[in-house]
C-alpha cells in the first residue's frame, strides 16, 4: 500500500509542479524490476530519452495500476513467463508450457485493454508481442520446438549469443523505421503466434514462418501500437537498426499522446 500511495503522490507532484507545455513524460512498463533481469527496458528507453520517467506497474495491484495508466503516456509490455493458455482456449496445452504468471497476465491484459480504449501508445516486446494478440482475440503456438520446425533456434541457453534472419513486410511502419527488408535479431522464446488477432497484421518473419513483428491492421481512430518478438532493448549496440528507431518512434508517440491530452 505505502508503495502505491508514494507513486500515486509522485505523479500528483509531477503533474501539479510543471506547466502543461513542459511536462515530463511518463511511461509505463508492465514489468521494469527486479533490474538484474528487466533493467535493460530502463536503460533503453531512457537513452532515447533521459527525462522520461518511469512507472513499473508489476509492484500494483490491477485497480491500481488501472489507475496510474490514466497519468501515463506510453506503455510498454516487457518480456518473461509463458501466458497461461486458458487465456486463448487451450487449457490443455498448459503441459507444453514452462513457468506462468497468472497475477502478470491479468494485469497485462487488463492494461492493454485500458491503453487501446484510450488511444495511449503501446510497444511489447517478446512475451509482450504474444500477449497483445492474445488480448485481441488470437492464440499462441505453446511450444515451438515440439509444434513448430526445428529450422530456425529461437532459444538456447546462451541467450545472449542466440540471433536469426528476420524478413520485414514492405510498406509497413517497422521497415519504414528499420530502413531494412532484412537482417538478424537476438531471440529468447519458445513460444509464437498462432492464430492471428484480426485486429493486427504481421510486419516480419523469421524464416520458419514464425511472426515475428505485428501492426495494427487499420489504425484508423487508434494509437500506436506495434510489437516484436525479438528483445530490441538488448539489441540497441549489436543490431541497431532493428532497436533505436522503435525506442525513437514509440517516444515520439508518447509526446503526441502527451501534447494531445
Amino acid at each position: 500500500m505505502n508503495k502505491i500511495l508514494g507513486i500515486i503522490v509522485f505523479i500528483l507532484l509531477l503533474f501539479s509542479q510543471c506547466k502543461e507545455q513542459e511536462r515530463i513524460l511518463v511511461i509505463a512498463i508492465s514489468k521494469a524490476k527486479p533490474t538484474e533481469f528487466y533493467g535493460n527496458y530502463s536503460q533503453w528507453l531512457n537513452k532515447c530519452d533521459s527525462n522520461v520517467k518511469i512507472v513499473n506497474m508489476y509492484e500494483l495491484g490491477v485497480d491500481s495500476a488501472l489507475k496510474i495508466l490514466e497519468w501515463c503516456d506510453g506503455l510498454i509490455i516487457s518480456g518473461g513467463a509463458d501466458v497461461y493458455p486458458e487465456w486463448y482456449n487451450q487449457l490443455e496445452d498448459t503441459i507444453l508450457c514452462g513457468e506462468f504468471d497468472r497475477y502478470r497476465d491479468t494485469l497485462e491484459i487488463a492494461l492493454i485493454n485500458k491503453a487501446i480504449s484510450k488511444k495511449m501508445p503501446i510497444l511489447g516486446i517478446c512475451r509482450g508481442e504474444q500477449i497483445i494478440n492474445v488480448a485481441l482475440g488470437g492464440s499462441l503456438v505453446p511450444d515451438i520446438p515440439s509444434q513448430k520446425s526445428n529450422e530456425v533456434l529461437h532459444r538456447q541457453d546462451d541467450w545472449e549469443n542466440c540471433f536469426h534472419e528476420v524478413s520485414l513486410v514492405q510498406n509497413s511502419l517497422l521497415v519504414k523505421l528499420c530502413g531494412a527488408t532484412a537482417g538478424k535479431v537476438n531471440s529468447n522464446h519458445h513460444q509464437c503466434i498462432d492464430r492471428l488477432s484480426d485486429d493486427l497484421t504481421i510486419t516480419a518473419w523469421s524464416t520458419d514462418s514464425i511472426p515475428e513483428a505485428v501492426e495494427w491492421k487499420n489504425t484508423y481512430d487508434k494509437g500506436f501500437l506495434m510489437a516484436v518478438q525479438w528483445h530490441p532493448e538488448r539489441l540497441n549496440t549489436v543490431a541497431p537498426a532493428f532497436s533505436t528507431p522503435i525506442i525513437n518512434e514509440f517516444v515520439i508517440e508518447a509526446y503526441k499522446y502527451l501534447k494531445n491530452k
